[in-house]
């Protein structure tokens, strides 16, 4: 099903999205991604745990390199939170980029090989082949506390609505 959702832009222009668009109180849909080692990444480990998923175009760009870099900052001060990003970079270069920025706390992780993360999550990008910035938080039971589209897509989300949403899941 595509949409183009008029609340997500690239400098000002509207994207074409696909996917159900998910709402606060919706459950964390299952996935299934790719670690950095090319092995499974299922969303079942996340169970019981305070999960942040900081969805981004692509980590070698500047705006989701300093998303991933502040929630590997958040990610040191608490280890009951998970903090995953989720890009369609490949494996190979989301394992390059955390060693170039030293990041070590959050977990990256790839939709390249499945490509069913951006539908089950309304941020797929069709007509660019990318998944769009956006921020996922659920508590302990699985459920989405704290979401947010960010509206235009070369922007950063809003730090503070979501580590307010972390701290009261805690």
């Amino acid at each position: 099903m595509n949409k183009t959702n008029s609340n997500l832009k690239f400098k000002g222009e509207p994207l074409e999205t696909s996917g159900r668009e998910l709402k606060e109180g919706d459950m964390l849909p299952t996935f299934r991604l790719t670690s950095n080692d090319l092995s499974d990444f299922d969303s079942t480990a996340l169970r019981d745990k305070v999960v942040v998923l900081s969805v981004v175009p692509s980590l070698d760009t500047p705006v989701c390199s300093a998303q991933a870099k502040r929630f590997n900052q958040e990610a040191t001060k608490d280890p009951e939170i998970e903090f995953i990003v989720i890009s369609r970079d490949l494996p190979f270069a989301q394992k390059r980029w955390m060693e170039e920025s030293a990041c070590s706390e959050v977990h990256t992780a790839s939709d390249y090989k499945y490509r069913t993360f951006g539908e089950q999550f309304g941020v797929e990008l069709p007509n660019i082949g990318l998944l769009a910035r956006s921020i996922f938080v659920a508590n302990k039971h699985g459920k989405i506390i704290h979401l947010e589209y960010v509206e235009e897509l070369s922007e950063e989300p809003d730090y503070e609505a979501v580590l307010k949403a972390v701290r009261s899941a805690l």
